[in-house]
């Protein structure tokens, strides 16, 4: 619990009672008292014999008439109640027992300590708040002394949430770093041979491969303290904050060396001194040399590793990635097929799995995924289950999760026109047909008009074979099959819709980069025109600078213009030698809304075998 939030609601609840007792206080002094019998009044009644019993207690009278009733009164503590009695005219036979009870009460032990917690109790609540306050005052003053101090959070790795185990698909990536482990567990093997603890390693890679994973996989692992801290944690509005964090972020794993500090996203801070609006007085330059020195300074001959994760080294500053700095530089792609098959072993493990599971085609069905992807298609499976009301996670449910992950979810709610529904059909119809008929073309797994996320249908193609190289003949290929839903529409209706929106836009940008970029064309040659330029702060591109003239623009336009129109006449003469294929693909998609790999393909049998993307060597 908060120690801060229950001093104030102590406070708060003293303020409350003391009020609560000041109001009850002024009640009973304003409210109308009973009317209270004079002395001699009490006198006069016992001479007349109205009065059975008299009850004294403290100076205080209570009188009880021979009809039952009570009345109240009062004596002076000069004397006793007998002699002011008898000083006002009651004789000794008036007071005899037989003719009147007088009770004397003795005074209570507790009178006088009531009275004098009368006096001292209010200045107690008071003390008492005043110490809460100033308590509360200092503690804030504390808080805005540690302003400057580290925020890192300290593992001890006794009891690790994440091992080694849990990491899996970057074999050579969990190599590096159990080096790193294993000279903090043993580093006398490595002293004997005149080697060094390595000072830092960089974890690079695209989001969601696995770096921060693999940092806890480390400190689960290392058996030494493990600080974790994100490089935005550094930065803040006032001057000299960060690189006091720093100070004391390396203080603190000094004192608990051998230790390792990991940074996540340290491209928050460590991006490339002079490139700011503010020069080298930016306070976010002034955290970083303030990092520079205490990684490779003169007082550096600590035990402390320095782990540090990002997906953009490119803008980080040179003298941060030189050795001596970061030593060892992990890079953590995209996983290869049997990398996707480990991560799913992982994430899969401990849920109740079907029979028909198979992980090796579901590895197969997800290139370019990557761990978090993974994670999430079987988190997607387990809720399709479920919802399904499942006691096991199938192969069905695990299917459709990697279609919800890169489409988005089904919206079977969504109602169309029956033109429109046809439109799709044959649109889509388009795509899977000529994709289809290109042996470079990936397969297609799946064809479906019910809407996904923005898009009113999909033709899902998957390739058969990871790949890093992309060859000419493969990216003429997508394009041409991009084009196959256009080039549909136009045989098939009178007039054109907006449905190849997005299909135009992809085939339009692959033309570009295989014209400026990527050197594939003839007449431009092997070439890159164009400079990009990134925005300083955001490490986005933002404009492209033209290095070259208005007449090899023009070159570039009409080169463009050709690949893209040579593919779209090749999408129209395969649709329309295989015009039957398309409509008999269509009418099933209008009957059944999704159709499989198979049932496609009994429709319509691949014309030629499908043919590697990589291209082959040249018969002399």
């Amino acid at each position: 619990m908060n120690p801060i939030r229950n001093r104030s609601t102590i406070i708060y609840l003293l303020l409350f009672i003391a009020i609560i007792s000041l109001v009850v206080i002024n009640y009973q002094q304003n409210s109308p008292a009973k009317e209270v019998l004079t002395i001699n009044q009490v006198a006069a009644d016992i001479q007349t014999g109205k009065v059975t019993k008299l009850q004294e207690s403290d100076n205080d009278l209570t009188v009880t008439y021979t009809d039952g009733s009570q009345r109240k009164s009062h004596k002076e503590d000069t004397s006793t109640v007998v002699q002011q009695l008898k000083e006002l005219g009651a004789t000794t036979q008036m007071l005899q027992s037989d003719k009147l009870i007088l009770e004397i009460q003795p005074p209570s032990p507790w009178l006088s300590v009531a009275t004098i917690l009368g006096y001292i109790l209010p200045f107690v609540v008071l003390a008492v708040v005043f110490w809460f306050v100033f308590r509360q005052a200092q503690g804030s003053n504390n808080a805005a002394m540690s302003f400057g101090k580290s925020r890192a959070r300290m593992f001890t790795g006794d009891q690790p949430s994440v091992t080694f185990q849990d990491v899996a698909g970057v074999e050579e990536a969990k190599e590096e770093l159990k080096e790193v482990v294993e000279f903090l567990r043993e580093p006398e093997k490595f002293i004997t041979l005149g080697a060094r603890i390595p000072k830092g390693v960089l974890l690079v890679g695209p989001p969601g491969t696995g770096k921060t994973l693999l940092a806890k996989a480390v400190s689960g692992e290392a058996g030494v303290p493990f600080f974790s801290i994100s490089g935005s944690e550094f930065v803040e509005m006032f001057v000299g904050v960060g690189a006091s964090r720093v100070r004391d972020l390396f203080d603190q794993a000094k004192r608990h060396s051998p230790c390792i500090v990991f940074v996540d996203e340290i491209d928050a801070v460590g991006r490339q001194r002079g490139a700011g609006l503010g020069g080298s007085h930016d306070e976010r330059e002034q955290t970083l040399n303030q990092m520079l020195v205490e990684m490779d300074g003169f007082d550096t001959d600590t035990n402390v590793i320095i782990m540090a994760a990002t997906n953009r080294p490119d803008i980080l500053d040179p003298a941060l990635l030189r050795p001596g700095r970061f030593d060892r530089r992990v890079v953590l792609d995209r996983p290869d097929m049997r990398g996707r098959e480990a991560i799913l072993k992982v994430h899969t493990k401990g849920k109740p799995l079907a029979p028909d599971v198979d992980l090796n085609v579901l590895a197969r069905s997800t290139p370019g995924f990557v761990g978090a992807d993974l994670e999430n298609l079987v988190n997607e499976g387990a809720i399709l289950a479920a919802r399904r009301n499942q006691k096991s996670i199938s192969q069905p449910e695990l299917e459709e999760a990697i279609e919800r992950v890169i489409a988005g979810p089904e919206r079977k709610s969504r109602l169309i026109s029956e033109d429109e529904k046809r439109i799709v059909a044959y649109h889509e119809a388009g795509h899977a047909v000529v994709m289809n008929a290109l042996p470079q073309a990936d397969p297609v797994h799946k064809v479906s008009i019910i809407a996904r996320g923005m898009a009113g249908g999909y033709t899902l193609s998957l390739p058969e074979e990871d790949r890093t190289l992309m060859a000419r003949k493969k990216m003429i290929a997508d394009m041409i099959g991009l084009l196959g839903g256009r080039a549909a529409e136009e045989l098939v209706f009178d007039d054109i819709t907006s449905g190849a929106a997005n299909d135009l836009e992809r085939v339009t940008r692959i033309a570009r980069a295989m014209v400026t970029r990527l050197g594939m064309s003839d007449q431009l040659g092997p070439m890159v025109y164009g400079q990009k330029e990134e925005l300083i702060f955001l490490g986005r591109e933002i404009s492209e600078q033209r290095d070259y003239s208005d007449a090899v623009a023009e070159e570039i336009d009409c080169e463009v213009r050709r690949i893209v129109t040579e593919a779209h006449q090749t999408a129209r003469r395969i649709l329309t030698e295989y015009r039957d294929k398309l409509d008999a693909v269509a009418k099933r998609l209008l009957e059944l809304e999704t159709i499989s790999r198979d049932e496609f393909e009994s429709l319509f049998p691949p014309p030629f075998p499908k043919q590697t993307s990589t291209p082959a060597p040249m018969v002399a």
